[in-house]
C-alpha cells in the first residue's frame, strides 16, 4: 500500500526538508499551507525529485478548513500514514495588554486545528499503524530563563502555543499507543537554516530535524527530541 505523509504549515526550512526526506523514503507528499504559490513551487519542487506530490491551501487554526484540507489529501493520495504538524503563529507578543479574543488565538494552530487534523487523519493513521510527528519550540519549556527570552522578544504566545502543544504531544503519546499510532516531537531550540527567521546566523541544519522525524516515525521508541 502506497505510504501518505500529510505536512501542515509547508515552507521554506523545515518542512521542505521534511518532505523530501519521507519523499525519498517513498511516501507521496500532501504540502498544507495558505499560500497557493508557495505549495505549488514546493509541489513542482518535488516532482523534480521523483516525488508524488500535491497541494492544498488551508488555514491551520481553522477546524473545518484543516478537516477539508486532510479529507482532500485522503482523497488525492491515498489514506495518510503520518501527520506532520509544523503549522504555527505568533498572535501576541504581551499578554498583559492582549485582548481575550488574542489570548485564545494564541491556542488556534497549536491546539485547536492540530487536534481537529488528528481527528481527520486519525481512523487511517490507526489502520496503518501510522505516526503524529509534531515540530515544536524551545520556548514552550517551562525554564525561567527561557521565559525571560519570551518576554524580551515579545513573543509570549508563540511561547504559550508551544507549553500547549508540548503537554498535548505528552497526553496523545499516552493515549494513541494503545491504537496503534505513534506520537514524536522534535524540540528545536535554535535558528534552522532557510527558514524566515534565519537572518544569516542560523545553526540548524533543516536536515538534522527531518532525519530526527524520520527516525520517530520508523524506531518508535522514543517521544521527544531536542535538537
Amino acid at each position: 500500500m502506497k505510504k501518505v505523509i500529510v505536512i501542515v504549515g509547508f515552507g521554506p526550512g523545515t518542512s521542505r526538508a521534511i518532505a523530501e526526506k519521507f519523499g525519498r523514503e517513498g511516501f507521496a507528499v500532501a504540502l498544507v499551507g495558505r499560500t497557493r504559490e508557495r505549495l505549488d513551487a514546493g509541489v513542482a519542487a518535488l516532482k523534480e525529485q521523483g516525488i508524488e506530490a500535491a497541494a492544498f491551501v488551508a488555514d491551520a487554526g481553522n477546524p473545518a478548513s484543516i478537516t477539508s484540507a486532510i479529507e482532500s489529501a485522503r482523497s488525492t493520495l491515498g489514506p495518510i500514514t503520518a501527520l506532520q504538524w509544523t503549522a504555527y503563529s505568533t498572535p501576541i507578543g504581551d499578554v498583559t495588554t492582549a485582548s481575550p479574543d488574542e489570548v485564545r488565538a494564541a491556542f488556534d494552530v497549536p491546539l485547536v486545528g492540530l487536534v481537529a487534523a488528528l481527528q481527520a487523519a486519525l481512523p487511517d493513521l490507526e489502520a496503518q499503524k501510522g505516526s503524529l510527528l509534531v515540530t515544536n519550540g524551545g520556548l514552550g519549556f517551562f525554564d525561567p530563563e527561557v521565559d525571560k527570552v519570551a518576554v524580551s522578544w515579545g513573543v509570549m504566545g508563540l511561547a504559550l502555543g508551544n507549553a500547549a502543544k508540548h503537554k498535548l504531544v505528552g497526553l496523545l503519546a499516552q493515549k494513541l499507543p494503545e491504537r496503534g499510532v505513534h506520537v514524536g516531537e522534535v524540540v528545536i531550540t535554535g535558528t534552522v537554516k532557510g527558514t524566515s527567521f534565519d537572518q544569516g546566523n542560523a545553526t540548524i541544519d533543516p536536515t538534522t530535524v527531518a532525519n530526527a522525524f524520520w527516525s520517530l516515525h520508523t524506531e518508535r521508541s522514543q517521544v521527544s527530541v531536542t535538537i
